[in-house]
């Protein structure tokens, strides 16, 4: 018997979500072609907040991602909105992950010749590192879990008020409420570093 419609229209998304667990190789297959495009949608709004020339591709990230939330056999799966939540959050880790990668691979780097061009850049400055915005981001989870969890689901996944809303099942105004006082605790924070 096939367990998975193949037909999007007729997809039970949180279904399909709970047989993940039975290592059908169909299903997860299934799953992983109907979420692709919000995979990517989602590694592309955390990527637009990285510096250009990246070198993760919104498809490597995406991949990675559902490489590693396919490993996790532990999460009972709500929904689609928990599923997308939970991947926004390994999406920013794999960012951070990488990041530190960087900075590593930077103290063992040999020097380079200042140049007009690089020196351009040291002028304008980097764009805001990743790391920085996820350590005040871990600071203020610490002060208001939900509210950090709101910029998580907003900033780095992309999702309108709305959509947080739902994900987190709070009202839009609570959203918003949140947001606000988020923003500002994280300007400051950051405006210290």
């Amino acid at each position: 018997m096939d367990r998975a419609p193949t037909d999007p229209d007729a997809l039970d998304v949180t279904a399909w979500l709970a047989q993940v667990d039975a290592d059908d190789p169909l299903v997860a297959r299934q799953l992983f072609e109907h979420l692709y495009d919000e995979l990517r949608r989602l590694a592309r709004a955390h990527l637009r907040h990285e510096p250009s020339g990246h070198t993760l591709s919104p498809t490597a990230l995406a991949h990675e991602a559902w490489f590693r939330l396919a490993a996790q056999n532990r999460t009972r799966w709500r929904n689609r909105g928990h599923f997308l939540a939970v991947a926004s959050t390994m999406m920013r880790r794999i960012l951070v992950n990488h990041a530190l990668a960087g900075r590593a691979a930077k103290r063992d780097a040999e020097q380079v010749p200042l140049t007009l061009g690089l020196a351009e850049q040291l002028v304008a400055g980097p764009a805001r590192d990743v790391v920085d915005v996820h350590e005040a981001l871990l600071a203020f989870e610490a002060l208001d879990p939900r509210a950090a969890k709101v910029v998580e689901l907003r900033f780095f996944g992309g999702l309108e008020n709305e959509e947080a809303a739902e994900v987190l099942g709070i009202s839009v105004a609570t959203v918003k409420r949140d947001w606000a006082v988020a923003r500002a605790w994280l300007q400051r924070e950051l405006a210290a570093r």
